[in-house]
């Protein structure tokens, strides 16, 4: 049987070897569905989960990018260090890849905590969020991933948590059912969610700090590559490191998937240095074009453009048509071409832009007047 906390500290946060190999899954000494780690590589589907440990940044000195929510976390951690207390629970909003469960990591190591990682799913029942909570020390932040998620059920097991840090529990059913307090030791609440509109108002309301993370520009995305390209030990120069930087989608989990993409072909096809040419290559093998594109993004506009002539249409057809989830062309790769200027939302549904069309070679239909008008003429 375990004890309360493994006999290799997995919980001390940063650390630089890799978890022991109870504590990489949910071991039994945290309950259900809880891990004590740093890292949780089936977060973002990574097969190099030691390279991922060590990129990750692990003080907000160290964090590049979102200088307003690191300007809001320095004077709130800063207080609360000075009142010897956990800061006040954090909601963290945004496209995945940003840095949310990075920001909880660091928000822990720098309180001198431990940190606990769980996500929405994976709670179940009321009973395992109450077996997490129950294991928390004081100060530890709690990270919960894909926190709009949560069941109804469990999310009201959180209010009291939160306002109180009191644990309640309903002992017996019926007439014969009690409810009994448990105290909780003082502890921060760190949520990540890409949809901040499914979240309640209840629960959205009991965080202290509500902040979102933007996409990221390309000379930070450029510090980002220089910065994993020296931990992996791999030679690269400035135009190599902006040439993946500009084609990462704003996002730096994509940017370190894509410098390890492109040291592999350096060291197979080339010298194991990245110049300019070498990542242009390296990433057209792979797939990516030079606005950062892959296939699934060229499918969605080809099938927009081609199969629906530009549009509009809808969100689960178009998901239909690629062989996507919904939610995943929704939530992974639509912000992207929006922002890119290559797709609209409209009431109607997707159309795809005028640069889409330029971005595929293809000729933009010209406007039929055919079209209906749903808004009468302007004679009615």
């Amino acid at each position: 049987m375990h004890p309360r906390r493994c006999a290799t500290p997995c919980a001390s946060y940063p650390r630089a070897s890799p978890q022991p190999r109870c504590c990489a899954r949910r071991c039994s000494c945290w309950g259900p569905a809880v891990r004590e780690e740093f890292l949780d590589p089936g977060v973002n589907n990574e097969i190099e989960e030691s390279d991922e440990i060590g990129l990750r940044p692990r003080r907000l000195s160290d964090f590049v990018g979102q200088r307003e929510l690191k300007e809001h976390l320095t004077i709130v951690i800063e207080a609360a260090r000075r009142r010897h207390q956990p800061i006040d629970h954090l909601l963290l909003a945004g496209p995945p890849g940003l840095g949310k469960t990075t920001m909880a990591g660091i928000v822990a190591a720098e309180m001198g905590v431990h940190l606990h990682i769980t996500s929405g799913p994976t709670l179940e029942r009321a009973g395992d969020l109450a077996a997490i909570l129950t294991k928390l020390g004081e100060g530890d932040v709690l990270f919960i991933d894909e926190i709009h998620r949560l069941s109804r059920a469990v999310e009201e097991i959180l209010y009291p948590a939160m306002e109180d840090f009191q644990l309640d529990i309903v002992v017996g059913k019926g007439p014969a059912a009690s409810s009994i307090r448990l105290p909780l030791p003082p502890f921060t609440l760190v949520g990540a969610t890409t949809r901040t509109g499914m979240i309640t108002g209840p629960l959205r309301d009991r965080f202290g700090l509500v902040a979102r993370l933007d996409f990221y520009q390309e000379d930070e995305l450029e510090s980002i590559v220089r910065r994993a390209a020296g931990i992996l030990d791999v030679t690269i120069d400035e135009q190599g490191a902006w040439e993946i930087a500009r084609r990462s989608r704003g996002t730096p989990r994509i940017a370190n998937r894509l410098l390890r993409r492109v040291r592999d072909y350096a060291e197979v096809r080339g010298d194991g240095t990245i110049n300019e040419a070498t990542a242009r290559t390296g990433l057209a093998v792979f797939g990516v074009d030079q606005r950062g594109l892959d296939k699934v993004d060229r499918a969605i506009l080809t099938a927009i453009c081609v199969q629906f002539r530009g549009g509009p249409v809808g969100l689960s057809t178009v998901a239909i048509s690629v062989g996507e989830q919904t939610e995943t062309v929704e939530d992974v790769y639509e912000p992207f071409l929006i922002q890119q200027g290559l797709l609209a939302r409209t009431p109607r549904g997707r159309i795809a832009m005028p640069s889409a069309w330029q971005h595929l070679g293809l000729d933009a239909p010209s406007p039929s007047g055919d079209t209906p008008n749903l808004f009468g003429s302007a004679d009615a």
